[in-house]
C-alpha cells in the first residue's frame, strides 16, 4: 500500500440517496494505481467514467466505500483540506485545454504556483520554463496561447498539470480534439513524464489504439469494472 499513489476500496456513488428517485452509479469500485503506472480508463458512454473521475479529483465524495489519495483517506478531510490535497497531489488535462488566450505559455504553466504562492517569483519562472522545455515548447514560451496549435496547447496543458508535481495526473481525452499525429505526440509525451518523473497517469479514451499501449486497462461498464 505505501506504493499505492491511488486506492479504492468499494466505491458506490449514488445520486439522490434516500429518495424514490435514488440512482446508483458506480457499484463497489476496487482499483489501485502504484506510482508511475500509466493506466488506461476506458468504457461507452454512461459507464460511470465522469463519476468515477470527479471522485478521484475530489471534485465529489462518494457514498460509501474508501478513497485514498497518496495514503490519505479522503473521507477524514473537509471541503478546505480536500482543496489543498487536489492542489498539491492532483494534475488535470482535460480533451480541452483550457489555457487562457490572452497569456503567453510561459504565464498559463505559472498559473498553478501562482494560485498557490500569491506572487511571482524567478524561482517559479525557471521552473515553468524548464517544464515548458520538457515538454518541447521552450522555443514558443512567449507566444500567446491561442496562437499556438491544437497539439501546442495540449502540451503546455501537460506542463501547466506538472506545475505542483502531482503524484497523480487524470488526463480526460486529452488527445481527443486531435488529429491522429498530434495525439500520438501528445501520448508520448505523456508517456515520457510518467517514466521520467514517476508520475501516475490514469488516462481517459474512447482512443482503443492509444489505450493498449498503456501499462494496463480499466474498463468500466454499468459502473462496475470488468
Amino acid at each position: 500500500m505505501a506504493d499505492d499513489v491511488l486506492r479504492l476500496e468499494g466505491i458506490t456513488k449514488t445520486y439522490g440517496a434516500g429518495t424514490p428517485a435514488a440512482t446508483e452509479v458506480l457499484h463497489g469500485i476496487d482499483l489501485q494505481l502504484a506510482r508511475g503506472e500509466f493506466v488506461a480508463l476506458i468504457g461507452p458512454s454512461g459507464s460511470g467514467k465522469s463519476t468515477l473521475l470527479n471522485l478521484i479529483g475530489l471534485l465529489d465524495r462518494p457514498t460509501g466505500g474508501v478513497l485514498r489519495i497518496n495514503g490519505r483517506d479522503t473521507a477524514t478531510l473537509d471541503d478546505n483540506a480536500l482543496t489543498r490535497l487536489r492542489g498539491r497531489s492532483i494534475g488535470f488535462i482535460f480533451q480541452y485545454h483550457y489555457l487562457i488566450p490572452a497569456f503567453t505559455a510561459l504565464e498559463n504553466v505559472m498559473m498553478p504556483e501562482l494560485l498557490a504562492r500569491g506572487s511571482p517569483d524567478r524561482a517559479m519562472r525557471e521552473h515553468a520554463l524548464a517544464l515548458l522545455g520538457q515538454v518541447g515548447l521552450a522555443p514558443w514560451r512567449d507566444h500567446m496561447a491561442s496562437n499556438l496549435s491544437g497539439g501546442q496547447q495540449q502540451r503546455v496543458a501537460i506542463a501547466r498539470a506538472l506545475a505542483l508535481e502531482p503524484p497523480l495526473v487524470l488526463a480526460d481525452e486529452p488527445t481527443g480534439n486531435l488529429d491522429t499525429k498530434s495525439a500520438d505526440s501528445v501520448f508520448d509525451l505523456m508517456r515520457h513524464v510518467s517514466a521520467d518523473r514517476g508520475t501516475t497517469f490514469l488516462f481517459v479514451t474512447h482512443n482503443m489504439a492509444l489505450a493498449r499501449r498503456c501499462d494496463w486497462l480499466v474498463e468500466l461498464v454499468d459502473g462496475r469494472i470488468v
